[in-house]
């Protein structure tokens, strides 16, 4: 294949072979073979238009992923020990292999400086693939914003003349925002983006208007879930169409056994909310898993999850007359100093800074006025599917203990 002779001597390539078992070799071989059949190069080598292709991502972002597998060589030929030595870094190497390789991915320009414009266009680039539509980094409440809430997650270190994310800042980044490290930690196994996008399912006579969960929140909430929470979601609850109602919220909720995420919009324009990985039921004090965890979705976004500090995870009180029993829900923190709170009343609450989460202070002020409230149902199928078999053996068992009955009374043949 391309390159065979210095594929004896290159000690990258030779340690980027012993990470793969044989069969996975083929299969790379079998990749390779197939695109330089498509760049028409007779099987030497792949082009950069066939590679972009491959991966999906046009634009400056495929341009720089081609020019790191190409090992900066600027001759636009990707080889077969190319592909072995950057799949070798990039899919067998260690986190830290992997988390440099997507860091020098973001420096666009090349110049050694992640900045503000190299994450933009990364973004852009990004979420164009994901959602099919245009993007930028411009303001404005359209698909604009979207990029600005994940550059205002990022840190940048003021040098002479540019801001730059260091190494650091930039692995900061990546744990704030696990939807963007699990995309750019994926750029070399294309799939179906969208088994990685909940589809949000809502009743058809809500104004869609209204809705605060856009798709892009969604998947970036979902970055912190495991594959099979990313189905659908569907609205159980919403303050405008529902009422501002404690009682009503919980009604809504009670027949949904699954997962929740909870979607604030406060009156200081501020986004955020929890996602629970328990149901919404009484308890005098805390409960949950390690599974919920808070998250920002406006004027940035962030996920925020457990820290092990304690598990004062989820927070539920319903009708206690007891002060230091609060009612309302939360989650995090501690009693009266929640990471997140909403009363009984859900005309307001507040948020702390809190070690449960690490998260910091979720709105502008502690205090917070909701102006919007939604709760959405995440839909697991595979908790459908147990409950499916469950009851499909439960009509089992119950046939047969019929069946047995019949034949006791000698009715089993005149009733077939």
């Amino acid at each position: 294949m391309g390159n065979t002779e210095s594929s004896s001597i290159d000690p990258r390539f030779a340690s980027a072979s012993r990470a793969f078992a044989h069969n996975e070799l083929e299969d790379l071989k079998s990749l390779f073979t197939s695109l330089a059949v498509q760049s028409q190069t007779d099987g030497k080598y792949v082009t950069l238009p066939v590679f972009k292709a491959y991966i999906g991502i046009d634009g400056p972002l495929g341009d720089r992923m081609f020019d790191l597998m190409t090992q900066k060589r600027k001759d636009q030929k990707l080889t077969f020990e190319d592909l072995v030595i950057a799949k070798g870094t990039y899919k067998k190497g260690t986190n830290d292999d992997i988390e440099e390789f997507i860091y020098q991915l973001l420096d666009i320009n090349g110049d050694g400086i992640v900045g503000r414009s190299d994450l933009e266009a990364v973004l852009t680039a990004m979420l164009g693939n994901l959602f099919h539509k245009k993007y930028s980094k411009s303001g404005g409440d359209s698909c604009d914003e979207i990029v600005d809430i994940f550059i205002n997650a990022a840190t940048f270190t003021k040098d002479d003349t540019e801001s730059n994310m260091s190494f650091e800042d930039f692995r900061k980044w990546c744990s704030l925002l696990p939807s963007v490290r699990k995309f750019l930690g994926n750029l070399m196994m294309p799939s179906d983006p969208g088994s990685q996008i909940p589809q949000l399912l809502r009743q058809d006579n809500i104004d869609p208007s209204l809705i605060l969960l856009r798709t892009e929140h969604a998947w970036h909430i979902g970055g912190a879930l495991p594959q099979h929470d990313l189905d659908e979601w569907k609205l159980l609850y919403h303050s405008a169409v529902h009422g501002q109602s404690f009682n009503t919220f919980l009604g809504n909720i009670q027949n949904d056994e699954g997962p929740t995420v909870l979607v604030i919009k406060d009156k200081e324009g501020y986004v955020y909310g929890g996602y629970a990985s328990q149901p919404w039921a009484r308890h005098a004090d805390f409960y949950g898993n390690m599974k919920s965890f808070l998250f920002q979705i406006f004027p940035k976004a962030s996920i925020f999850r457990p820290t092990g500090a304690n598990h004062n995870l989820q927070w539920c009180a319903v009708n206690f007359s007891s002060e230091s029993i609060p009612n309302g829900i939360g989650f995090g923190g501690r009693v009266n100093h929640f990471g997140l709170f909403l009363s009984a009343n859900f005309d307001q609450g507040h948020t702390f800074a809190c070690t449960t989460f690490g998260s910091p202070c979720l709105s502008k002020a502690h205090q917070i006025y909701p102006e919007v409230i939604e709760c959405w149902g995440v839909v697991t199928h595979k908790a459908e599917n147990d409950r499916l078999d469950v009851m499909k053996g439960t009509v089992l068992e119950r046939f047969k203990e019929d069946r047995h009955m019949l034949n006791m009374v000698g009715l089993a043949n005149s009733s077939d």
